[in-house]
């Protein structure tokens, strides 16, 4: 039965677009029906298509199939679904419903016109499914120049997991191949869409993305940090374009220029807005500047990539301290909109032993705080850093090439140090001794007070505690003297409470600033907090 327009009603679905199920759609829009071929590849073709010549026959299979493809492109009646498969099958003979899942093209169609610049300007290669593995294609791809529809496709399968591990979300697989083809520019230009301090980053990042990296299933992971380093070497970052976006009135003051800082301000100058940075130390960069010795970040880098942010239209005020110089209700007079805080936590963790109060004990915070502020330290002969992190293992290679000799002093094995392992191996290739299963007891002191060794218990290692590493436990009666004239405690930093008492924030036991787990707000309106001092449980929705 038809109807005015000669169509017969109803509709037919030919499900795969290989030969056969062309000709059957070529042959049912003949006869008048509304066809939807669908094809859960990127083309239509089918097998047909992957061969050079057919059998019995030996005739060139494109051939013939390629008069096929061009009639079924331009017929009106048919309609074309890629990427779709049926996922249910409803009803009966001459009414049945489908349901159809389509995967995204991620090129649009309405705008491709097959040029194929996407395919030669994609840095990332596959290997070919359409010639059953033997070569590569592009991430952006059609299989051949005849290929119906001809739109190119980018065929994407999972988020890698490099990436959903990086607290900054970057896009790493992006940048590992730009710059595998030597598109640096382009590769930083990637990478500074989340992060402003690449070669910082490249430095001294955990990299918890390589832990994750797929490529350790087979031989190593990628060297992915190195490799973010690498790029902000080579570039200059006066060529990073950012768009232009229009400038905004709204006043917002930034406290702290540490890692957090610098981030805040990045991105909100990118988006129009002139933030002001108001930094307690004389020089900027926080823990970056005072926390990191020289050796593993020279503060080079460090200078050109805050100065990168401050040609941004930020603002920085430095020795401005918050509590002492200002507070958060003048701020607020002065027509600043909001506030983020970014102070981090600079104070050492103490030991909680007897004698720690003595002359010649100094947190390694603080220690390094002097050395990379060129401040007064006298440094004993003999030294014993107490700790496992980096913050151990730099402020004993820093001593170390002092001149010191140093000991590092820790109560559980190698194996459960938290260090990097590679901080490990060079600690000790520049001479300094490690003690493992060793916990300091008491700070031994002479008749001047001054510090003359430190009493130490051997340890030995007990059941896992909830970190999954295995607790130390005292060996009774294992005690022993290390003599030395300087012990510096480095087992974890706090935040100091003071700069923050006078500002009706909530806090945490720990001292540090409760914030809403997704704005980041605190409890105070118009007040963020984030980075080291943050604490996430406030959830207000």
């Amino acid at each position: 039965m038809g109807n005015r327009t000669g169509r017969k009603v109803g509709a037919i679905l030919v499900a795969g677009g290989g030969i056969a199920g062309m000709q059957a759609s070529l042959d049912a829009a003949a006869a008048g029906f509304k066809v939807y071929l669908a094809e859960r590849d990127i083309s239509i073709g089918g097998v047909m298509a992957q061969l050079d010549k057919t059998f019995p026959t030996n005739d060139c299979s494109t051939c013939l199939i390629s008069p096929k493809l061009i009639e079924i492109a331009k017929h009106p009646d048919i309609e074309i679904l890629t990427q779709a498969e049926i996922v249910r099958l409803e009803g009966e003979a001459g009414h049945f419903t489908l349901t159809l899942k389509r995967q995204p093209r991620y090129i649009d169609a309405a705008k491709c016109n097959a040029c194929g610049a996407c395919a030669a300007a994609c840095p990332v290669q596959f290997p070919s499914n359409f010639d059953e593995g033997l070569g590569t294609r592009p991430a952006a791809y059609r299989h051949f120049p005849q290929a119906v529809p001809s739109t190119f496709a980018i065929k994407k399968y999972d988020r890698a997991p490099c990436r959903g591990t990086c607290p900054a979300g970057i896009n790493v697989q992006g940048y590992v191949q730009l710059i595998k083809i030597g598109k640096y520019q382009e590769a930083m230009q990637l990478i500074m869409e989340r992060l402003p301090l690449p070669g910082v980053l490249g430095r001294i990042c955990p990299h918890p993305c390589e832990d994750q990296c797929r490529r350790r299933e087979v031989d190593a992971p990628v060297a992915i940090c190195g490799l973010k380093r690498f790029a902000a070497d080579q570039v200059d970052l006066g060529v990073i374009s950012l768009p232009l976006v229009a400038a905004r009135a709204e006043r917002i003051a930034i406290i702290g220029s540490g890692p957090a800082g610098l981030a805040c301000a990045y991105h909100l100058a990118r988006r129009g807005y002139r933030p002001t940075i108001f930094e307690a130390l004389p020089l900027p960069g926080g823990m970056l500047r005072v926390g990191i010795p020289d050796y593993r970040l020279p503060k080079e880098v460090l200078d050109r990539e805050i100065d990168h942010i401050l040609r941004l239209g930020v603002r920085l005020q430095t020795n401005t301290a918050l509590g002492r110089d200002f507070t958060l209700d003048d701020l607020f007079k002065q027509g600043y909109q909001a506030v983020f805080l970014g102070i981090g936590c600079h104070r050492g963790k103490p030991l909680g032993i007897p004698g720690e109060e003595a002359d010649g004990v100094i947190q390694g915070v603080e220690f390094l705080r002097r050395q990379n502020l060129s401040e007064p330290l006298t440094l004993g002969r003999r030294l014993a850093v107490i700790g496992g992190g980096n913050v151990a293992l730099d402020v004993a290679c820093t001593a170390r090439r002092l001149g010191a000799q140093v000991t590092i002093v820790y109560r559980r094995s190698r194996e459960e140090m938290p260090a990097f392992a590679h901080e490990i191996e060079q600690a000790l290739c520049e001479g300094v001794e490690i003690l493992y299963l060793a916990a300091p007891l008491k700070v031994v002191t002479g008749s001047h007070g001054q510090v003359t060794a430190l009493l130490c218990q051997k340890m030995e290692l007990g059941e896992p505690d909830p970190s999954g590493r295995r607790q130390p436990v005292p060996l009774p009666g294992a005690t022993f003297q290390l003599p030395l004239e300087m012990v510096v405690p480095a087992i974890g930093q706090e935040a100091a409470p003071e700069p923050l008492k006078a500002c009706g924030l909530k806090l945490s036991r720990r001292g540090t600033i409760e914030v809403n787990a997704v704005t980041y707000e605190t409890s105070r309106p118009g007040v963020f907090a984030g980075g080291g001092r943050a604490h996430r449980p406030l959830d207000r929705h």
